[in-house]
């Protein structure tokens, strides 16, 4: 089996891949929109995408391209992010001056930049990648943050372990396949976008028809949808699988709202 990530091995995405699908050969890719293009195209199996971090939250490209690509969620899961400090072996922590990672990575690492003004913060494309470049250009004024992993694929030094700001810090990531949803064995889990008109009441009457049947909403957020200035649309997790209380909800749903897409049905992590 063939599973998609973005970045590179031994970032976040790669350990989230190799935790669900052990036994699963990775592809790596540049950018997001090659992973669910590969996926699309059938040159893999699967891809296993980050969705939602608990410090910065959403990861807005994976839910515009979740509605806007025939693939569906077939499962999810939550590892726990540890952000390290990496550079080249040799390299004290009074040589550091610039750091590489991830935006979303920097972001929660603020209060390391707060304790240590000298440290300039530079974003890069990956995690890992940011530990693969400072080893492979042998840059001594530089580090990455990143896993642990990453350290012991590209030989990194670990200057400091745990530099997130928050201990509790998890990301959620979801295994997506090509093709419309199926209901997965176990399933209690719902994943779904839809939007409404512009008119008084329209999200009340499209939220009601959950609340009607006790079917209980763990997120909902709104995005803009592409194409289309000041519209958007919303995307909503269900605590409720395939049973008859969530298809007939769904049905009513279509009735008051414009679009209804349900992007998975699977077991919550």
């Amino acid at each position: 089996m063939k599973i998609a990530i973005q970045g590179e091995l031994g970032s976040f995405s790669h350990e989230a891949a190799e935790a669900m699908l052990p036994r699963a050969k990775v592809v790596t890719c540049a950018r997001s929109l090659e992973v669910f293009d590969r996926v699309t195209r059938g040159s893999v199996d699967g891809a296993v995408i980050p969705i939602e971090n608990s410090l910065a939250g959403s990861v807005a490209e994976h839910f515009d391209l979740l509605l806007g690509r025939e693939v569906h969620i077939v499962r999810e899961f939550r590892l726990r992010i540890v952000h390290n400090l990496i550079a080249l072996p040799g390299t004290k922590v009074g040589d550091v001056r610039r750091v590489f990672s991830h935006p979303v990575a920097l972001d929660q690492c603020r209060d390391l930049f707060a304790k240590n003004p000298k440290l300039e913060p530079q974003p890069f494309y990956d995690t890992a990648g940011s530990v693969k470049h400072v080893v492979a250009e042998a840059l001594h004024d530089a580090a990455g943050i990143a896993s642990r992993r990453a350290s012991e694929v590209y030989g990194g030094k670990i200057l400091k372990a745990g530099v997130e700001d928050d201990k509790k810090n998890f990301t959620r990531f979801f295994l997506i396949r090509r093709g419309k949803p199926l209901a997965v064995r176990g399933a209690d889990k719902t994943s779904l976008a839809f939007k409404v008109k512009n008119i008084p009441g329209a999200l009340f009457k499209a939220l009601s028809v959950f609340a009607l049947r006790d079917i209980s909403l763990s997120k909902i957020e709104s995005r803009p949808m592409r194409g289309r200035p000041w519209e958007y649309v919303f995307f909503v997790d269900l605590l409720r699988g395939d049973d008859e209380d969530a298809r007939n909800a769904l049905r009513h749903l279509g009735e008051v709202a414009e679009l209804v897409k349900v992007l998975g049905i699977y077991p919550e992590a």
